[in-house]
């Protein structure tokens, strides 16, 4: 819960960490130690607001402060290039200063007496008062340079839609960066400078994974280090890097791979523009010399950017400064090879490779569902908690009529705690025998929260036009967090919330229909949310969503998935059998013929009687009573453009929910089937994931605790 890492992105490095430790692989976790972690949502009158997640404000039993470890980070200023004894060096001059000093959280692996360090850094003013201003009476002068210092560790991910808010970000990256790397360069050195006191084995020693393109700066600056302060040569550097960094890409998403303006990146870090624009260079002459690519491809493949605004493309260095490239499910590592990083990956195909995400099975299984892990632990005995694959165990107690109770009774006591919750926090009374349909993830346009609203409004008016149209009760529940300067995601959240202050309310409907957005979606919420869920919604647009997490802790907790053949939803599908998952829409060579032959929501909207009565009455109010027209710019949105087809999916969405609803009633079945994701779900254990990683990128093994 202390919101350190954004959404699924940071609740999987967590993961990692778990089964690093578990597995007695030695490994480090680095980040930064925000004061305030992503933010606390609370909702008014349907709007998302932010308020600070003061995390820290009772401090945290489980760091140790590292006072004597703290680290020098220079920031701004600009470069001298100078000859010294004839060699040619490079003085970074006139910078800002902060230090980064260490808080270490201990990893300890399950009962294996092994416990791994996850370091977070906080950044402190070199200079804590300025002694000669406060003496001169200017108060806030004195104090002003602690301020902007600990502003870098202040707050995760503050809002990029200003210049300041961009510079931060970059601040930021680059601050737990240059601490990492200068404990990791320290340590080697320390540690080996009886052994190896040059750096020949440090590619040997040493393996650091890019969690995605964020601190893909790292490669720049180990770069900085060896060749600056350690006065190593270009090349044996740069081959130094190439051994060392590995880089998993989490998106596909163009405003997730990060671009810096060039005028940005060489105001904050001088010395970095020089040796990116150095690192490009030297590439691009090698593959112009070398004839294997054109000059189109090229140019994509360069570091910087040309255009309107000159810009460093910090994915293709973290490609091109990488030994290995991986994405995060099959189809997605696909989609990198095919489309993002096509010109690389026929460059150098033997970078690329997949690793398929996983979750813990100690925290979603064990830990949030500890009935249904007694149960599981009865039935297979407790080797399932360290080896996921034993859980095939429980497959054929799907046809033991007496494992089905238990699993149901197990199911509808997690269903009464949920809302217990809801009742309490929101008001809103759920009943346990609905169908508990759950949609919690960020809120992001293409992760289509918006296409379950839709439907859910669809439903609504469908009913109140037939009152002989009352299918099984059911219950949906939201939870998700927009980015602040997020401003459509926002309206979505607004929608989902109005949609359902009007149908909770409606006695015509409130017994068989339910609405509720759940507040400040965290991992504490996850934990009781997941063992309750029994429709997992993973509807995001097929080629959009890497891999996802949620969906394997809901199958690995027993909800059935209703989902696009979309991240690693295709190999879910693939394990727990055809059969026990929902599946519908588009492919992703669907998607991109669609949108090659020219796509018109319009035409859907005039064309399917469901979807212009459900969208004319969402824009002419009827979902936001005393406010006409409030979401009509929602509605202006999906007819103008609908970039990620909603609209284009939405009767193969009602038609598989019709499927859901009639899978309900056969009790039995339905037990079956859930049952067998749960059986079936071990594949997705981060232990899989951890090991894959360990044996194939980073050549590591496990270092056992003596007994």
């Amino acid at each position: 819960d202390a919101g350190l890492g954004n959404g699924g992105l940071g609740r999987l490095a967590a993961c990692f960490l778990d089964s690093l430790a578990t597995l007695a692989y030695p490994a480090y976790g680095y980040g930064i130690r925000y004061e305030f972690g992503i933010f606390d949502q609370e909702i008014r009158n349907g709007y998302q607001v932010e308020r600070p997640d003061d995390w820290l404000r009772f401090g945290s039993a489980w760091e140790v402060p590292r006072p004597q470890r703290v680290v020098p980070v220079s920031l701004y200023g600009r470069t001298e290039h100078v000859v010294e004894g004839g060699k040619q060096k490079v003085r970074w001059v006139d910078a800002r200063h902060v230090m980064g000093m260490p808080y270490d959280v201990p990893i300890p692996g399950y009962r294996n007496g092994t416990v791994n360090t996850l370091r977070l850094w906080r950044a402190r003013a070199a200079q804590e008062l300025d002694l000669a201003d406060f003496n001169a009476g200017d108060y806030l002068a004195a104090v002003e340079d602690r301020d902007l210092s600990e502003n870098i560790s202040k707050v995760l991910y503050p809002n990029d839609v200003t210049v300041m808010g961009k510079e931060l970000r970059l601040q930021q990256q680059y601050f737990f960066v240059s601490c990492s790397i200068h404990d990791i360069v320290h340590r080697h050195v320390w540690r080996y400078k009886k052994t190896h006191p040059t750096f020949d084995a440090f590619a040997d020693k040493v393996a650091i994974q890019l969690n995605d393109t964020h601190p893909s700066i790292a490669i720049a600056e180990l770069m900085r280090v060896l060749v600056d302060e350690h006065e190593l040569e270009w090349e044996r550097a740069w081959k130094i890097c190439q051994g060392v960094f590995g880089y998993t890409n989490h998106t596909l998403m163009p405003e997730a791979l990060e671009k810096w303006s060039v005028d940005l990146f060489g105001r904050v870090l001088p010395r970095h523009l020089e040796l990116v624009y150095e690192i490009n260079r030297r590439f691009l002459d090698e593959m112009r010399s070398s004839g294997r690519v054109d000059e189109a491809a090229v140019q994509r493949m360069s570091l910087i950017e040309e255009g309107a605004t000159k810009s460093v493309r910090m994915a293709n260095l973290a490609v091109v400064g990488s030994r290995s490239v991986n994405g995060v499910a099959e189809l997605h590592t696909d989609l990198l090879k095919k489309v993002l990083f096509k010109d690389f990956n026929q460059l150098w195909p033997e970078k690329f490779n997949s690793k398929t995400n996983g979750v813990t099975p100690r925290r979603w299984l064990l830990q949030a569902n500890p009935e249904l892990a007694s149960a599981i632990t009865e039935a297979v005995g407790p080797e399932w908690v360290t080896d996921a694959s034993r859980l095939t165990g429980l497959a054929p107690l799907a046809e033991d009529a007496g494992f089905r109770r238990l699993f149901r009774r197990v199911k509808r006591q997690n269903k009464e705690k949920l809302a217990a919750i809801a009742l309490a926090e929101h008001g809103v009374a759920l009943d346990p025998d609905a169908i508990f349909d759950v949609q919690v993830k960020r809120l992001h346009e293409y992760k289509r929260q918006l296409l379950n609203a839709v439907r859910i409004a669809s439903e609504y008016l469908k009913m109140k036009s037939d009152r002989s149209y009352r299918p099984h009760p059911r219950a949906y529940l939201f939870a998700a967090k927009a980015a602040p300067g997020y401003a459509m995601a926002k309206w979505h959240i607004k929608l989902i919330n109005s949609i359902g202050d009007v149908v909770n309310a409606d006695p015509a409907t409130r017994d068989h229909l339910k609405v509720l957005f759940l507040r400040n979606y965290r991992v504490s919420l996850a934990e009781r949310i997941m063992p309750a869920a029994e429709v997992s919604e993973q509807i995001s647009t097929a080629g959009t969503e890497a891999s996802g997490t949620g969906n394997m802790k809901f199958a690995m907790n027993g909800a059935l998935t209703v989902g696009t053949l979309d991240g690693a939803n295709v190999e879910i599908r693939e394990e727990v059998g055809a059969e026990n998952f929902f599946l519908f829409g588009m492919t992703v060579e669907e998607v991109e013929a669609l949108k090659a032959k020219g796509y018109h929501p319009r035409e859907r909207y005039y064309a399917d009687p469901r979807i212009k009565e459900t969208l004319d009455a969402i824009a002419s109010g009827v979902f936001s009573p005393g406010e006409p027209g409030l979401f009509k710019p929602v509605v202006d949105a999906l007819l103008d453009h609908d970039p990620y087809l909603v609209l284009a999916d939405f009767a193969a969405y009602c038609a598989c929910q019709d499927q859901v609803t009639a899978a309900y009633k056969d009790t039995e079945r339905w037990n079956r089937m859930a049952i067998l994701n749960v059986a079936r779900s071990g594949r997705f254990s981060s232990d899989r994931t951890i090991r894959q990683y360990a044996d194939e990128i980073w050549h590591l093994s496990p270092v056992r605790a003596e007994e």
